[in-house]
């Protein structure tokens, strides 16, 4: 357990680097949980829909009739015979089980959501991968909209409702609806050219793919001789991908402050890689990011060559 808390600078010695991976991957036990997460949000969705089913074949379909002296009388434009006097109503405990269906498919659907979006941050898709890095990540937004609005759709064309009952259920749907649309909705997906750039980044400054942080924070850091650790949790040190893992989203966007605190060598072009890892993590694809441009090569990280162009 000492082991974990190990300086940073002190393993990472200069002329040094290690080899990065062809791309980022998840750990086993992020990949692992990722698919248990989704399995489970799968589930919550199926009976969601499954509950969506019953409103729509079973419970929108009871009624009630007022009126039980009513008479048969011919319709003249048809020849079918029709009863009079008779009013079919929905009934009030279907109407209040409505309600209560209503939120129990909204609960499900966004529990759901949740779920997803946490594996997506433990195993994102790749953004080149257009029609799957969308549908993976707004699959709860999707699924929310399936769940809803055949639904909604019948609770206004139902003829047994009274205006009351309609406007009531339609409204209560409508607003939970949306808020399951948005919060399936993932505004900030990650992917994997972003988790990528990141650990690229952190090689090329450090000489090695190790990053520390804390259980409370949302992002990882460079060195732990840095005040936003200082909290008194425990330091944790390992790979872009562990830290991942833990819940880190990100490197973070001072680590040339955080260099300069901890006696490390600080590229010339911080900036530079600064503004490109802040397109990256906000989701441009195009954006290069520089490689550190060093003041003096003794103490840098050994620089990662070029691979030769394409032919």
């Amino acid at each position: 357990m000492a082991e974990q808390n190990k300086n940073v600078e002190q393993s990472a010695p200069s002329g040094s680097v290690d080899e990065p991976a062809a791309g980022w991957k998840p750990t086993a036990a992020a990949k692992s949980k990722a698919t248990t997460f989704r399995w489970i949000a799968v589930a919550l969705w199926v009976v969601a829909i499954a509950a969506e089913a019953v409103g729509i074949f079973w419970l929108l379909r009871q009624r009630v009739y007022v009126g039980e002296d009513g008479t048969l009388l011919r319709d003249p434009d048809t020849g079918l015979l029709e009863e009079h006097g008779v009013t079919p109503q929905f009934p009030q405990w279907a109407f209040v089980t409505l309600l209560v269906l209503l939120v129990v498919i909204a609960a499900l659907a966004i529990t759901g959501s949740i779920l997803w979006k946490k594996a997506n941050r433990l195993d994102p898709a790749r953004k080149s991968e257009t029609l799957r890095f969308f549908v993976q990540n707004q699959l709860g937004a999707i699924i929310a909209i399936v769940a809803f609005l055949p639904l909604i759709i019948l609770i206004f064309l139902n003829k047994d409702m009274d205006k009351g009952q309609k406007a009531t259920a339609g409204i209560v749907g409508i607003v939970l609806a949306v808020l399951a649309t948005v919060i399936g909705v993932d505004f900030t997906p990650p992917s994997v050219e972003q988790y990528t750039a990141d650990q690229s980044a952190v090689i090329q400054l450090l000489g090695k793919d190790e990053v520390v942080w804390v259980d409370g924070g949302a992002v990882y850091h460079v060195c732990d001789e840095v005040s936003d650790i200082q909290t008194g949790s425990e330091k944790r040190t390992g790979t872009t991908a562990e830290a991942v893992e833990a819940g880190k989203s990100r490197l973070t966007l001072k680590f040339a402050s955080e260099l300069n605190t901890c006696g490390l060598a600080v590229p010339l072009n911080a900036d530079d890689i600064e503004a490109a890892l802040r397109e990256i993590q906000g989701g441009q694809v195009d954006t290069v990011l520089p490689a550190p441009v060093w003041a003096n090569g003794d103490d840098a990280p050994a620089v990662v060559e070029d691979a030769p162009a394409a032919e």
